[in-house]
């Protein structure tokens, strides 16, 4: 049987801010965003202020209005980067099993180190005792049989604490858990369950896998799996490199976005964005997927797939706008938009062309983004910009290359 940890730093990126800024200590910390430009929601907070009521993705000003005192930092991830390879040079030295998800968070499979040092709880106290005493934050530390049961342990175990889930106790240690504590149970499929009087992850291991299809497609024999602790996912070595899926970036906008014409406005930047990565890296998409966030914090994801694949930010631009258009009604403004390229192929790999476009004209378009985009390099992101984009002089202080990489880490991989 293996023995896999997850262990989640509390409070990441402000507790690495409050030990450089001890003058801090006994204060309500937060990180966000640029409070000027309100690029501007809360990313961590201190104990101090999450029990003052401060939440984690609401807005800055928000947060100031339940906490007057909150102190806001802005976010240094070069020095999260720094800290998080501190952090897993600790786990190296139990295991080469070690799986970031997240800067802030990972799995560790222990199972080969269990005799050495004790079992998987042993070895989960003596790294949350280490990192208090060693790095100066705590952690959260989930133990159990798979990797799904590790990070509800992590989850619902209190700031450092170790939550064990084994063979024999998770039937009444994990089930009687609300079902959305259980990794992708998200907002939706939440709301889905309830209403089928599924509310505990007990009631959803117990609920025939027939009928879970047929509610949640394909996800809900996942779900049931996970919820009775069926998961044979590996836990991958620290030098595996994971294929590229997906290229994407996302942005909490300076201000809430109204309209068709701001949402556009923003997804011309993201799709720059990302049609440059895409070409860096060699690459043509067949699949365009956005995220969207409103004013209320409501989150959802939708994709379309191309006529054929493509490296063009008007390509994507246009595709993400079509996505919009059909699957949102703006009863609310939205406060932060993605855009993500999938289905990633060879550049270099032939594809069918459109019969109205001559393959003479694309190329003729891509010369024009890569010139933009040399143009950018040289002389700065501000030095040459799209008229769609230069309608709004807030919205356009968006940089999303330089500022707002998103390399997602997923729950499953190929293999």
């Amino acid at each position: 049987m293996r023995t896999v940890l997850h262990v989640d730093i509390n409070n990441c990126y402000a507790a690495i801010e409050c030990l450089h800024h001890p003058e801090l200590r006994g204060k309500p910390v937060a990180v966000g965003g640029d409070v000027e430009a309100r690029h501007g929601i809360i990313l961590a907070k201190n104990q101090l202020a999450k029990a003052r009521g401060v939440k984690t993705g609401e807005a800055l000003w928000q947060a100031r209005g339940k906490c007057p005192g909150l102190v806001i930092l802005e976010p240094d991830f070069a020095r999260y980067l720094r800290f998080s390879r501190l952090v897993r040079a600790l786990f190296a030295e139990y295991t080469d099993q070690v799986e970031p998800f997240g800067l802030d968070e990972a799995w560790l499979d222990v199972s080969a180190s269990c005799a050495l040092h004790g079992g998987g709880a042993a070895i989960g106290q003596e790294i949350r005792r280490r990192m208090k005493e060693e790095l100066g934050i705590t952690v959260s530390v989930g133990v159990s049989f798979n990797k799904v049961f590790a990070k509800l342990g992590s989850d619902v175990a209190g700031p450092d604490e170790v939550c064990l889930f084994s063979p024999e106790n998770y039937r009444q240690a994990a089930w009687p858990l609300p079902v959305d504590e259980l990794l992708y149970v998200g907002s939706a499929t939440r709301q889905k369950l309830y209403k089928r009087n599924i509310p505990t992850i007990g009631h959803l291991a117990q609920t025939s896998p027939r009928l879970l299809q047929q509610w949640l497609g394909k996800w809900g024999l996942i779900l049931h799996a996970f919820a009775n602790g069926q998961d044979c996912s590996p836990v991958r070595a620290l030098d595996e490199v994971e294929a590229i899926k997906s290229i994407g970036n996302s942005t909490t906008t300076p201000r809430d976005l109204q309209d068709d014409r701001d949402a556009r406005t923003v997804f011309w930047m993201l799709a720059e964005s990302v049609a440059a990565r895409l070409r860096e890296s060699g690459f043509v998409c067949d699949t365009v997927q956005i995220s969207l966030r409103d004013n209320g914090l409501f989150r959802f994801e939708r994709q379309m797939r191309l006529p054929r694949p493509t490296c063009l930010a008007a390509d994507l631009c246009d595709a993400a706008m079509a996505i919009l258009q059909a699957n949102y009604s703006w009863d609310k403004p939205l406060r932060s938009i993605g855009l993500r390229a999938c289905g990633l192929h060879s550049a270099a790999q032939p594809s069918q062309t459109l019969l109205f476009e001559p393959e003479a004209a694309r190329e003729r378009r891509e010369a024009a983004e890569r010139a933009i985009e040399n143009i950018r390099a040289r002389f700065g992101p501000d030095a040459i910009w799209r008229a769609a984009t230069g309608l709004d002089d807030t919205l356009r202080r968006i940089h999303p290359k330089e500022e707002h990489v998103i390399h997602p880490v997923g729950f499953f991989h190929a293999g």
